[in-house]
């Protein structure tokens, strides 16, 4: 499997000092400097999400990172023209879709493709017209796949919180949930990615799921690397991710 690793928080570090972002005097930590760490230790990929309150990653983080990164970028947005406008001038590798509720503290849930699905049309159209795979952080139900293949996603990324949340014999309910829905979206053509809620504990049972290409990890992350730094934390997600 490969690793997109989501730095969303250290931006959330950053702001928290410096408002201002890259331009406040002194900022940090800077948010180029751990994606080149994040590079250096294996991620395939770093994941960040431009929100329309931009609490974290700013405007100027994305195209910086588009513009130096030797990985590939994955912008997660809401499904709004002022992001859309900026994704197609960044014109990363891939953008994932996702819901966004100003008072949530992280993305909670999957996208209602189904239930969105013409308001989520022009945006998709747009973004691959403009070259940009596009991939849809969804629950594992077969309803929310099926919209996502008739939409033209390359992609869909399950949301694995409920299963993070879960103990027990919920959790093996989850967990069988995830993997039929990854067999079905395999079956349909779709790349299967996965991510939230993901650490260094319960990485063991995702990899139980089938046809995973690659997983999205940040707060399990950044919050080891607070202790062992960024670079062993990733390489030890890693190395739990393919023993």
């Amino acid at each position: 499997m490969h690793l997109g690793v989501n730095i969303d928080h250290v931006a959330t570090l950053r702001q928290a000092r410096y408002a201002g972002g890259i331009d406040a005097h002194n900022a940090e930590p800077d948010v180029l400097a751990a994606a080149a760490i994040c590079e250096r230790a294996g991620a395939s990929g770093i994941t960040v999400h431009l929100r329309a309150d931009r609490r974290h990653i700013q405007d100027a983080d994305v195209f910086r990172l588009r513009e130096r990164l030797t990985v590939k970028l994955n912008l997660e947005m809401g499904n709004t023209p002022e992001i859309l406008e900026i994704a197609l001038r960044v014109k990363p590798a891939e953008v994932c879709l996702v819901p966004e509720n100003r008072k949530e503290i992280s993305t909670e849930g999957g996208l209602d493709v189904a239930g969105q699905f013409a308001a989520l049309r022009p945006t998709v159209e747009a973004l691959r017209r403009g070259g940009v795979r596009v991939s849809m952080f969804i629950e594992p139900a077969r309803g929310q796949i099926e919209a996502s293949r008739k939409l033209g996603a390359e992609i869909v990324e399950l949301h694995t919180g409920a299963f993070a949340n879960a103990e027990g014999a919920l959790q093996q309910k989850e967990l069988a949930r995830l993997q039929e829905a990854a067999v079905f979206a395999h079956s349909l053509g779709l790349q299967v990615n996965a991510g939230h809620g993901i650490n260094y504990t319960n990485i063991a049972l995702i990899r139980e799921v089938p046809h995973i290409v690659e997983l999205n990890i940040g707060h399990s992350i950044v919050a080891r690397a607070i202790f062992t730094g960024l670079e062993n934390a990733v390489r030890e997600m890693f190395s739990l991710m393919n023993p």
